[in-house]
């Protein structure tokens, strides 16, 4: 009787409709089958075990990491504060825009949207549970004005107090407790198939490395505030307090970045700050000095979108490519994994996009000196512009004309369109990180930047 019931069930199932499954209402569509094969083209990501989520758009990448961005910005208020009165006002200008945090928030999304994925992500938690059990966070964190600068602990060395006790009266050194177990072997490395961690978690030495990396923002914004006249400088914060307050954020941010344990991540973001240099000295051949007379632009349209796109790199890129591959370090992923090569390539494509809407939006008070991509764009459909290029615009009404030809052309439009195309090379470059809150927020990050919807 049993299995006469259940021949009568599986007959009766057999009769049902077979469901239409997505990948067959998929095919009905010619388009569909076109962005299909498209799809199929691309390399697949490394198989990896998904964190759960929602699938769901984020329409403010800000609200993952809300809280750590406020730390970061009440820190550097603070730290220019205590520095001079005078940088506290200059903090708050350019904290006053939430673009500004463009940076920090960048690093912060990938550290979360790749926390796990590493080989080395077990043991990287456990030394973040050795500085804080230690209080070597604390110690990090600490100013460099306190009155026993002299006696901090000097994390390389086990006695940090013998040798100098003939010199310098030392306070008592408080006793570290015993740091927590390490985890066991076996666990000190991920399993093959890596899993984000969950709940999302970001550690202490990345937090520290997006302050890092706005302490770096922020140093250039206050260098890039220098002027050429005095009259000019009356209406800025002064250059003098200018240079100084950027050379103690750089100076700081070095220290940091010293602490943090990673040799790989205190080349790259080291790197970053001759990066801007070398970016600032394309923008010194606009200049007039008194030895080299007034220098001379890119000779052709070729060589002026080369220096262009250098300059833009090296200014702007640079910083927000190689912040969002330290986090993903620090979170213990090593060479070879593409979770690193994905961080940054999205921070690079990003980075010019930003830069090139920044442009765009620049040419209405266009200035004496290097093409951006609006002129650039211009000079192909007005070749006027290209003498007034090939001169950094430094003829006598050469920025007006300038500003004419670019309005009767299609210049900005194309300018936009292209930081449209960098932006999708970043969203590419999202292909390749599991699903998570993280990826949606770093995929609504593009918009937010396209959109300027700050």
């Amino acid at each position: 009787m049993q299995s006469s019931a259940l021949r009568l069930l599986h007959k009766s199932l057999s009769r049902q409709p077979s469901p239409v499954t997505r990948c067959q209402c998929r095919k009905l569509s010619v388009l569909a089958q076109q962005v299909e094969r498209a799809i199929k083209s691309r390399p697949e990501p490394i198989p990896i075990q998904h964190e759960s989520h929602t699938a769901r758009q984020l329409s403010d990448p800000y609200i993952l990491v809300a809280s750590e961005l406020t730390h970061i910005r009440n820190s550097m208020l603070n730290l220019l504060g205590a520095a001079h009165p005078g940088l506290a006002g200059m903090a708050e200008y350019y904290f006053l825009h939430p673009s500004k945090q463009l940076r920090s928030l960048l690093v912060l999304l990938f550290a979360r949207a790749t926390n796990g994925l590493g080989d080395q992500w077990v043991r990287k938690g456990w030394d973040a549970a050795c500085e804080t059990s230690s209080g070597q966070s604390e110690e990090r964190d600490r100013p460099l004005t306190l009155p026993s600068i002299l006696n901090e602990w000097n994390l390389a060395m086990k006695d940090d107090t013998a040798s100098f006790a003939s010199v310098f009266a030392l306070s008592q050194s408080m006793p570290r407790p015993n740091p927590p177990p390490p985890p066991p072997s076996a666990r000190i490395s991920n399993p093959l198939s890596p899993r984000l961690a969950l709940p999302p978690t970001l550690l202490p030495s990345q937090v520290r490395l997006a302050q890092i990396v706005e302490m770096i923002h922020v140093a250039s914004l206050l260098h890039d505030n220098i002027v050429q006249t005095a009259e000019e400088e009356k209406e800025g914060f002064g250059n003098k307090l200018s240079i100084l307050g950027g050379d103690f954020l750089l100076g700081r941010a070095s220290t940091a970045l010293s602490r943090l344990g990673e040799m790989e991540v205190v080349e790259l973001v080291a790197s970053v700050i001759s990066n801007q240099v070398e970016g600032e000295f394309l923008r010194m051949e606009e200049i007039k000095t008194p030895d080299l007379g007034l220098a001379s632009g890119p000779t052709t349209l070729t060589s002026s979108w080369e220096v262009y796109l250098r300059k833009t790199y090296l200014k702007t890129a640079s910083l927000m490519a190689k912040g969002a591959r330290s986090a993903v370090i620090l979170g213990g992923c090593q060479e070879g994994d593409i979770w690193k090569e994905a961080a940054y390539a999205y921070g690079r494509n990003l980075g010019i996009a930003h830069q090139l809407l920044e442009d765009s939006e620049g040419i209405k008070d266009l200035q004496p000196g290097l093409a951006t991509a609006p002129a650039l764009f211009a000079a192909e459909e007005n070749l006027d512009l290209l003498t007034m290029i090939q001169r950094n615009f430094m003829a006598p009404g050469d920025p007006a004309r300038a500003m004419k030809y670019i309005r009767q052309t299609s210049a900005i439009e194309r300018t936009r369109l292209l930081a449209r195309a960098y932006a999708d090379k970043a969203r590419e470059a999202l292909h390749y990180l599991p699903e998570s809150e993280s990826k949606l927020a770093l995929r609504a990050l593009t918009d937010v930047v396209i959109n300027q919807s700050w």
